[in-house]
């Protein structure tokens, strides 16, 4: 992980902003325990934007939570460390760790029906970040509001209006108001183009891409859509099993991907060069966060499965610059 860090670092010449070390989450229940992440190391240089992609329960969004220290009470971090611009997040006091949330790390959820209050109006919504973080009275950050309301498309006028009276694209529109109210440092954004229509997702995409490009703002999009990775994404970090497998450039990681996994990912994509009758599909289910396999947790899915792979969990190597594996396939 250091190697991977200082490579990047003195090549890209860029400051880093968040650094997980090898980062793992727990979920108990009265039934069983559920091992959501299991080692999981990243690296997020100021003004990039990451793409964390896999399939549903590889334990991208444990990640992001993690970050901002909003894991349910079931959960429990057993080992590993999280820095934000060189302080532990682990160490920060609840008081400090509450003054980042929406000031300097903001997050814009899946499912913004869910994420805003439905009994106060969107303009209120957004005005309390900008009262608590920037000291705001109540009409300066209501005219405040508007004007981030009009940024993102939607008339100012509209801040007395309530959740429900919007699309769900619109709603979406308003969360990534509020999770850019603050100009934030990072901006999560877990998979937030997933409930809406392919137009509205083109426009909430180009949007953010555009916003992030005038603030400055790094950006971790969570998603399981390569498609969304190769648009707005510099970097992307392959998730599996609750484990980054395969990291680096986007256009070094889908151009040349290195883990079989990933490169199952990329073949289940529809070609429109190529004439094919089915389209590939991964063998197996993903694997079971209650019961993970030994060794390489990918290794009951692998068509290049081999004994070491069972029995032993690889560790990230470094192919080149730009691009870093876990498979024992390309140590030599």
């Amino acid at each position: 992980m250091e190697e991977m860090k200082k490579t990047q670092v003195s090549s890209e010449e860029k400051e880093v902003l968040v650094e997980i070390k090898d980062l793992s989450v727990t979920y108990k229940s009265e039934r069983a325990t559920v091992y959501a992440l299991n080692g999981v190391n990243l690296v997020i240089h100021k003004g990039e934007s990451l793409g964390l992609v896999g399939e549903t329960g590889a334990g991208k969004t444990t990640t992001a939570i993690s970050l901002l220290r909003l894991l349910p009470r079931n959960a429990t971090i057993t080992g590993g460390s999280i820095y934000y611009d060189g302080e532990s997040v682990m160490d920060m006091t609840e008081k400090q760790i509450r003054q980042k949330r929406g000031d300097k790390i903001a997050m814009i959820f899946q499912n913004p029906l869910t994420s805003l209050n439905p009994v106060f109006t969107v303009g209120e919504q957004i005005a309390v970040l900008l009262r608590v973080h920037r000291g705001m009275n109540r009409r300066e950050a209501m005219k405040a509001a508007g004007e981030l309301l009009e940024q993102v498309g939607i008339a100012s006028y509209r801040t007395g209006d309530y959740p429900g009276q919007f699309s769900g694209g619109m709603r979406q529109r308003v969360g990534i108001a509020a999770g850019i109210a603050c100009n934030p440092e990072l901006l999560i954004a877990d998979e937030p183009t997933t409930a809406l229509d392919v137009t509205i997702q083109a426009q909430i995409l180009e949007l953010m891409a555009d916003l992030q490009k005038k603030r400055k703002t790094s950006l971790l999009m969570i998603t399981h859509n390569l498609g969304i990775i190769s648009e707005l994404c510099q970097k992307v970090a392959v998730m599996y099993a609750g484990r980054i497998i395969e990291y680096g450039t986007v256009k070094e990681v889908f151009a040349h991907p290195a883990h079989p996994y990933t490169r199952g990912l990329l073949e289940a994509l529809p070609n429109l060069e190529k004439k094919q009758e089915r389209l590939h599909a991964i063998p197996g289910l993903i694997a079971d966060s209650q019961n993970l396999p030994s060794g390489c947790h990918f290794h009951p899915r692998c068509e290049h499965c081999t004994k070491r792979c069972e029995k032993e969990r690889p560790e990230m190597i470094r192919l080149n610059d730009d691009h870093y594996v876990a498979c024992f396939a390309h140590e030599e």
